[in-house]
Parts: structure tokens; sequence; C-alpha cells
């Protein structure tokens, strides 16, 4: 409580030990509590469910590949056996981040670092290049929080890449054009 009567405060989010994550509780005898999800959508004869158009939109410079990478990711989380757990909105807010990512490198990559300067003309740093930090920054936030929640209720050890790993392949496929 502030000297002003207001409750302000407290304890920060994030702050305090990491929870273990699910497969390490049972390797180590841990009671460990498994959420079963009975009211989840269960989908039948389909791999990844249907694509939202605006995934899919066209676009006036460079090429959107938000549905290659939603499927990619919504099958590894299938594998995973956690496509129940993670929001749907959350990994079409990921498939969106990373394809604006590679919008802005494929920019800067056609038009340089620099920038002409709207009203003196003198060379400036170019938008793509922050526009493309920001998006990098937004992707890998969305991602932690889609792999915290896989970590957590994953109750087999898994290796191998991830559909993070694969960011840098996709933007150098897209620059060659495969």
């Amino acid at each position: 409580m502030a000297k002003d009567g207001t409750a302000r405060g407290g304890t920060r989010i994030g702050a305090g030990r990491k929870a273990k994550p699910l497969v390490d509780k049972i390797n180590e005898g841990q009671a460990a509590t498994v959420i079963e999800f009975t009211d989840a959508a269960q989908f039948e004869g389909e791999n990844v469910p249907p694509v939202k158009n605006y995934l899919k939109s066209r676009q006036k410079v460079g090429s959107l590949c938000a549905a290659e990478v939603y499927e990619e990711t919504w099958k590894w989380l299938k594998e995973r056996g956690c496509a129940g757990a993670v929001n749907g909105q959350l990994v079409e807010q990921y498939a969106m981040s990373v394809s604006r990512w590679i919008q802005c490198e494929e920019c800067i990559s056609e038009y340089g670092f620099l920038a002409k300067h709207p009203t003196t003309g003198a060379a400036c740093a170019s938008p793509y290049v922050a526009m493309a930090q920001q998006y990098m920054k937004q992707t890998n936030q969305i991602w932690y929080q889609i792999f915290q929640i896989v970590k957590e209720n994953c109750s087999v050890e898994f290796q191998g890449g991830t559909p993070q790993d694969d960011v840098m392949e996709r933007l150098l496929r897209t620059r060659k054009g495969f």
C-alpha cells in the first residue's frame, strides 16, 4: 500500500524461481499435475486447422509466408501433443510476426540500410531496419510464450529443431526464390 492509499507495487511478473518442465518432474519421480484437456477441439482427419485468409493475403512488396510458418508451427506442436494447450491466436501472431520480419529483411536487402530524408534529402537510417528489429523482438517474445507452454505441458523429452530455429533458413530461402 502506498502512502496515498492506492494499491501499487507488489511482486514483479516473472519474479521468483522458474517452474521445472513437466518431463523433468516426471523423470525425478516428483508429483506432477498433468492437465487433460477434455473440452479442447479435436481435429479429425486434419493435420492443421484451416489457415485464416489474412495469413495468405496478397502483399504490395515481398511475399507473406505466414501460412507456411503457421502450418509448420502447428505440426510441431501436434507432434509434441501440445496443440490443444497453445491458443491458436498465439500461433497466428507468431506466424504473422515472422512473416513481417522476413518482409522487412527483404526490403533491407533491396533498398539498403540508408534512406533519403524526406525534407532535407540527407542520408538517414532506413526505417526498415528499425521495423525488422521490432518484429524480431516481437517474434522472440511470442515464441518464448509458446515454448514455455510446451515445456510445462510436454510429458516426453523432445529433441531436434523447432520452428524458431528455421526462421533464418526461411529468410535465406525466400531470397533465393525457393
